[in-house]
């Protein structure tokens, strides 16, 4: 997935609440959109190199999205709504064995009482897919998620009910190269981990790749071990 506009470099400075950044670009402090609710305190410190897009909206009270953190040398996308469109682009490009014969049905698809991703269609077969973004990463292994998701094990009981019309399946899309392994992090929400033991012993296909991320974009990059 193409970013849409060349980047633009900045300093981190500070985050004031969950949505909102203030950076340094050439000097100049600026506030920022910052699109994922997750923690990333060993990505968003003081001092950190990030790289911004600009949006052109008289609607916004900021200029600009915070879409990358330079991690040490190496990119990492921070944009928890990446991942749809990598993904989405992935199955269009029939790059997932995992869903190869499927394609994309309706987004954003109303199932119960959760809005779900996708529905993968082939035929009379059908596949709820949901799709989350992974930004932590520890001793190589992609850690989900970095805080307490409710939401999560909601979309995670959904599929399990959905298994009585289908396949059902959850995608973790490790925002970052050196991630060789995936494991839910039981120590920051022990009800997510239970829930996605059980949703798995249950039927639910888990999957987890790492990502491919340039200044260019991000992509899909290689499957990793699931580890529950």
């Amino acid at each position: 997935m193409r970013f849409e506009a060349p980047l633009v470099p900045a300093i981190f400075k500070t985050r004031p609440n969950r949505f909102l950044g203030i950076v340094d670009i050439n000097n100049e402090p600026t506030s920022c959109f910052i699109p994922n609710p997750g923690r990333m305190q060993e990505l968003l410190h003081i001092g950190a190199t990030v790289y911004l897009i600009k949006r052109n909206s008289e609607s916004r009270k900021t200029q600009f999205d915070l879409v990358l953190v330079d991690l040490d040398g190496m990119l990492v996308s921070i944009d928890s709504r990446m991942p749809n469109k990598v993904i989405s682009e992935a199955i269009e490009a029939d790059r997932l064995p995992e869903f190869r014969g499927l394609t994309i049905e309706k987004r954003e698809y109303a199932f119960g009482d959760s809005r779900l991703d996708f529905l993968l269609s082939s035929g009379s077969d059908q596949l709820l897919l949901e799709v989350k973004s992974c930004t932590l990463v520890k001793a190589e292994k992609g850690v989900f998620p970095d805080a307490p998701t409710a939401r999560g094990s909601r979309h995670l009981k959904t599929l399990i009910r959905g298994l009585a019309e289908g396949r059902a399946a959850i995608f973790f899309l490790i925002q970052r190269p050196d991630a060789k392994a995936f494991t839910s992090n039981e120590f920051t929400d022990p009800k997510f981990s239970e829930t996605l033991r059980g949703a798995a012993r249950r039927g639910v296909e888990v999957y987890a790749y790492n990502s491919e991320v340039t200044s260019e974009g991000v992509s899909i990059g290689s499957k990793v071990l699931v580890l529950l």
